[in-house]
């Protein structure tokens, strides 16, 4: 089976691409190898052995990934994903494209939405194993409190994101610790 892969520069660092019969599967920021493979590891385990072929725009995200870096929000919105977990992983991944640019939900607000109010600590760790980031905008939860918790890109990227979509948080550090150029 041939996945469709690139790596593509964008302001929040390069990003690997995934894709797989017209869908997007996985997402990985190219700095975090370690993640990468666990990706990579994934979808084998899901789909069987994948050979990994160089394509210019895997299902059409990199052109998605251009617009929504451009200013256009809701291109990301338009990406088909597949992803591939546990039935729960899948309900919070599900959700999780329910919540629009610009805004963000609490992880308790989050298990409520798929019914499950007492999983807080679940949903966390699905939001975690997210394969898709971006797509599926697991950088959109955000702590009761309304600081930011947990991304597997790091925070400083988190806050990055959420200050591009315009997404109102509690930043501890006004001055955004991350040197990825402004939005």
């Amino acid at each position: 089976m041939f996945l469709e892969t690139r790596t593509l520069e964008t302001p929040v660092g390069a990003l690997f691409l995934a894709a797989l019969g017209g869908a997007l599967v996985g997402l990985e920021f190219a700095d975090a190898h370690d993640r990468r493979g666990a990706l990579e590891r994934s979808l084998a385990r899901h789909l069987g052995p994948l050979t990994m072929r160089p394509h210019g725009d895997p299902a059409g995200a990199a052109t998605r990934l251009d617009r929504y870096f451009a200013g256009e929000l809701v291109a990301l919105d338009e990406q088909p994903v597949t992803t591939h977990g546990t039935a729960f992983q899948r309900s919070v991944w599900d959700a999780l494209r329910t919540i629009p640019a610009g805004t963000t939900l609490a992880y308790a607000a989050l298990a409520a939405r798929i019914g499950r109010p007492a999983a807080v600590r679940a949903v966390g760790a699905a939001n975690g194993a997210n394969p898709v980031a971006l797509f599926v905008p697991c950088h959109r939860v955000i702590a009761a409190d309304g600081t930011l918790w947990g991304y597997g890109g790091g925070l400083p990227r988190k806050a990055w994101l959420l200050r591009h979509e315009g997404a109102a948080f509690a930043d501890p550090d006004a001055q955004g610790a991350l040197a990825l150029g402004g939005s």
